[in-house]
Order: C-alpha cells, then structure tokens, then sequence
C-alpha cells in the first residue's frame, strides 16, 4: 500500500515515544510506501482534486534527527494513496477544521481518510464526552463565571481546563477554599469571550489517567496509566507524569467498547478513551498516542493492532 502520513513536521518527532513513528515503523515492516506531508500543504483548486506537496521517505536504523532518508518531494493527488492518515496533533483550532473540509472534498474524490474528517470534526476531543453522560463525572461546559463558582460550591474541588488544550496544557486544580478561582475563570474564560469546561475532581488521579486505545471499535488489551508525580495534579506525560502499562480492567473494558462500538461506524478507527477511575473525561480522536510505551512495557503489538485495521479499512 501506498500511505499518506498528514502530520506536524517529522523533524520534530520524538522517536523513542512518538506514536505516528510506531505507525511508519510497523507499516515500513509491511513493506508499505511512506509519505508525509503538513496540513499547511493541502490544497484545492476548481477543476482539480485536493493535493498536497508530500515527501517520500524511509525509515533509517539511526535516532533523532536521522530517522528518516527523504527519498522525493512532489505534488500528489491524496485520492492516489491506499489510505491518508490524519495525524495532525491539536489545538483543534480553526486550521484544524479547515483542513478536515480539505481532507473531506479529497474523500468525496475517493481518497480513503482514516480517521474521517468529519467524523474529527464532530468529536472534538473535550466535548465528545457529552454523548455519553452515564460514563462521565460532573462537568460543566460554559463560558458564565457564576456558573463556575456555583460549581464549585455544589462539588467543593474542580479541575478546569480550556477545550482546544493537549498535553495537560491550561489545567487548573481548585481546592474547597476556592484559592484563586477568579483569576483562573479570567484565565481561560477571557471575560467571557472563550468556552471552558470543568469538572468534579477525582481524587483516582493519583493512580493515574488511563488511556484506553480502542482500534475499530475494540478496546486494547493494555492502557496506560499516566501518573502524576510530585506536587503535580496532572498525568499527561508532556507535563512529566510516568506512563505505566497495565492490563485493561472488565469496567473499563465495558465501558470503551460500548463507545468504541457506537463511534467506530462513524469512521473513528483509532480512538484514545481517558478514564480517571471509572469516570470517562475525554475521548480523543484527533492523534492518540500511547502505542510506543504499551509496546515497550507489555510486548502488546498496538502497532500491528492499528496497521491490520488500516490494511482492512483501505480494502473496502
């Protein structure tokens, strides 16, 4: 097969950790052709399909910045790859919309896209959450200040966060004292102009975050916990918590594949489920990592895992 990585620069990849790097890696082993290109580098004309500048490239045996040998640069119609793998990481900002409208007129062209662009599109990874209300903790999505202090005072510890934030970026801990709850609102609400999400804190946090990889509606037989470490409230490991892969538990289980069974037809192939106990908090769909640190731990192939389900998804 022929595969189209859209990605951010793979100069800047971290190949002892990076996700889309075991995705090249295992399809290299496949004997596959690899691709990548920007999402800046989409474009679309009248009379002409979507294209992108994409560079041919091979995977080297060398560590950073020599991973890679860049074999071509050309213009390429997406619609003339086995499959385009949108791997672009967040903010799910503006851009990032635009270039699932340019991912969604290559696919109305016979371009196979995984995941779907408009299926990114109406999960964004924060509010994708609200469609499942039976798995999720307390939370509040608005952009009114008194509402999130009158949240607090029903739930007493909040955690609040922005909802175009990765990595841990922008989370706030607010304890009962309310202790800097008015200057964090002012923080992320900006007096009213940008929506915020918040909720109950849940004190599991301390046994980690689990990312739970559900791959065409099947959850992984692996998560990893991401624990924070220190004074930190945060497991994200961008923010320095400690990735431990652990065997997935029957609750989480249960409860990743009745939303990975429902989103999965919807064209999310790849999906990263984060629970706090038993409490669903996000469902990313954007680029879920987490394949690098269950492989090295476990020996569970995620890799190969994902690589069957794209093979069997370009097939259709």
């Amino acid at each position: 097969m022929k595969l189209l990585f859209v990605a951010d620069p793979i100069e800047s990849f971290k190949i002892h950790k990076d996700t889309t790097f075991t995705m090249m890696r295992e399809a290299a082993r496949r004997g596959h052709a690899l691709a990548v290109c920007e999402p800046r580098q989409l474009r679309w004309q009248t009379g002409q399909p979507v294209t992108a500048e994409v560079r041919e490239i091979a995977l080297l045996t060398g560590d950073e910045p020599r991973w890679f040998a860049e074999q071509g640069r050309h213009p390429r119609a997406l619609r003339d790859f086995d499959a385009v793998l949108m791997r672009k990481d967040p903010p799910f900002d503006a851009e990032f919309t635009y270039a699932t409208h340019l991912l969604e007129q290559a696919e109305r062209e016979g371009a196979r896209i995984i995941n779907r662009p408009a299926a990114l599109r109406n999960h964004p990874e924060k509010l994708a959450i609200m469609e499942w209300p039976r798995f999720i903790g307390p939370t509040l999505v608005t952009r009114e200040p008194e509402a999130v202090r009158r949240f607090h005072a029903e739930h007493g510890e909040i955690i609040l966060k922005p909802l175009d934030g990765m990595g841990g970026m922008g989370i706030f801990r607010v304890g009962p004292d309310g202790l800097n709850l008015g200057s964090i609102i002012e923080t992320l609400n900006h007096h009213g102009a940008t929506t915020l999400m918040v909720q109950k804190f849940l004190p599991e946090i301390a046994v980690g975050d689990k990312r739970v990889l559900i791959i065409d509606g099947e959850p992984a037989p692996f998560v990893l916990a991401r624990i924070p470490q220190g004074s930190e409230v945060r497991g994200n490991l961008a923010a320095g918590g400690k990735g431990v892969a652990q065997p997935i538990t029957d609750t989480d289980r249960a409860t990743a594949r009745a939303i990975g069974q429902a989103l999965a037809p919807r064209g999310l192939l790849l999906i990263g489920l984060d629970i706090i106990g038993t409490r669903v908090t996000e469902i990313n769909v954007t680029s879920p990592t987490g394949f690098r640190e269950i492989l090295d731990q476990t020996g569970c192939d995620v890799p190969a895992l994902y690589l069957d389900a794209v093979e069997k998804a370009a097939a259709r």
